[in-house]
């Protein structure tokens, strides 16, 4: 018997994307929607993604993606060192660090942590919406859709960081680590942390005891107004700097690498945001 119906043409696949940590994997999501099929390499909040060591199954998933959205800037290198493991060229690979154009400074330094740079993160929707059409072209208009609804969100982050910049221009900070600084630089505040104190932090080197001791005297003689804490990596000369920020009564701002259970990007960088606002308030 005919029933008038004509054949259903199958939904196509979900893209398969490979995101080096769950920050990635989430903006990916919010712009593929239903469309996109991620695995974030790294999701564990206690994970130091700089110590990574990447698994089999992470190779196995860079070989099936069809887009790679890394960090870049050396923060992540396994993706790069993997994906010419798993022989995979045809993938769309996305650096965040190149969307961002950023450069070292005049000493050879870059800063890596874009995704505290909310610029940088709105160019990275466009890209990643760019890729996502390229591989399904049907899903293209809904791809760029998710991109501008993000772009959105983000420029209203924006309008509250400009703001505190209004409000706090030229205060004095501190921070365990440079994670946070274009977030503090966009609310025009100014880090007082001895570079040799965050970039040993950040390498995982000891800090020189007079060094740790220019760091302390930022709070015992009350140089600086919050200190911004990354709780990730915290060890024990962090957990001194800290002490002495909350022994002096000046506030700690925790931030961390990956996104905390349960949060998205934009609820997580307003949380941020609203974290600081508070501690430059008190």
């Amino acid at each position: 018997m005919c029933t008038g119906v004509g054949p259903v043409s199958a939904a196509p696949a979900p893209v398969p994307v490979v995101a080096s940590t769950n920050v990635y994997g989430d903006v990916v999501e919010q712009i593929g929607g239903g469309r996109v099929s991620v695995v974030s390499v790294i999701s564990d909040p206690a994970q130091d993604p700089h110590s990574y060591e990447a698994s089999a199954r992470t190779q196995l998933e860079l070989s099936r993606a069809a887009v790679v959205v890394e960090n870049g800037g050396g923060y992540d290198d396994f993706v790069g060192r993997m994906l010419r493991s798993a022989e995979n060229s045809s993938a769309h690979v996305i650096s965040a660090v190149q969307v961002s154009g950023k450069e070292p400074d005049e000493d050879g330094e870059l800063n890596e942590h874009v995704w505290y740079d909310l610029p940088t993160m709105s160019r990275l929707a466009d890209r990643i919406a760019q890729a996502l059409g390229t591989v399904s072209p049907a899903d293209a208009d809904v791809f760029r859709k998710n991109a501008e609804d993000f772009k959105d969100e983000l420029a209203k982050l924006e309008q509250w960081t400009d703001r505190i910049e209004a409000d706090h221009a030229g205060t004095p900070v501190a921070v365990t680590e440079p994670v946070p600084l274009y977030l503090t630089e966009a609310c025009g505040l100014v880090n007082k942390t001895p570079a040799a104190f965050s970039e040993a932090v950040e390498e995982g080197d000891e800090v020189a005891p007079r060094v740790l001791q220019q760091t302390l005297a930022l709070f015992t003689g009350a140089r600086v107004q919050a200190l911004v804490h990354n709780e990730q990596t915290s060890g024990a000369q962090t957990e001194k700097v800290k002490d002495a920020a909350e022994d002096n009564r000046i506030p700690v701002v925790p931030v961390t690498e990956t996104l905390p259970q349960g949060k998205d990007y934009l609820g997580w960088m307003a949380d941020n945001i609203t974290a600081l606002d508070r501690a430059l308030e008190r």
